[in-house]
């Protein structure tokens, strides 16, 4: 059975303090290793009849990085890629909602988020996202 994106907000909900939210889009923290926290973004797309999500991860200000060595580091992922969006570095991954169980919604979200909190702690050594 296809996931809904009302069915993946109630999960989110269940899951995560969401601190902003509108009809598109989840944004919260997560607690990742130690004392560090990441946001993310979990964003709500139809293209062309299908419904995806597109899950971000802040990683750094693109101009406190080396970009060659971000992008150099975000290949070894097996998820995501990087993009800048307003002068953020970002990592994203994107999934359509049909193929896409709720069960399955965590991987992919942890392994963003984790990835674009090791880069950001690699890259730039705090904790600001």
């Amino acid at each position: 059975m296809a996931t809904s994106w009302i069915d993946l907000v109630g999960y989110v909900r269940v899951r995560y303090e969401i601190f902003q939210q509108t009809n598109g889009t989840l944004r919260f923290h997560l607690p990742t290793s130690g004392d560090r926290t990441q946001r993310v973004a979990v964003h709500h797309i139809e293209s062309d009849g299908t419904e995806w999500i597109l899950i971000e991860s802040a990683i750094a200000r693109a101009d406190d990085v080396d970009l060659k060595q971000l992008l150099e580091l975000a290949g070894r992922s097996v998820i995501g890629g990087v993009v800048v969006v307003d002068g953020v570095a970002l990592l994203r991954h994107a999934t359509t909602l049909a193929d896409l169980a709720l069960t399955q919604f965590d991987q992919p979200f942890r392994l963003v988020v984790e990835r674009a909190d090791a880069l950001e702690h690699e890259l730039t050594g705090a904790d600001q996202f």
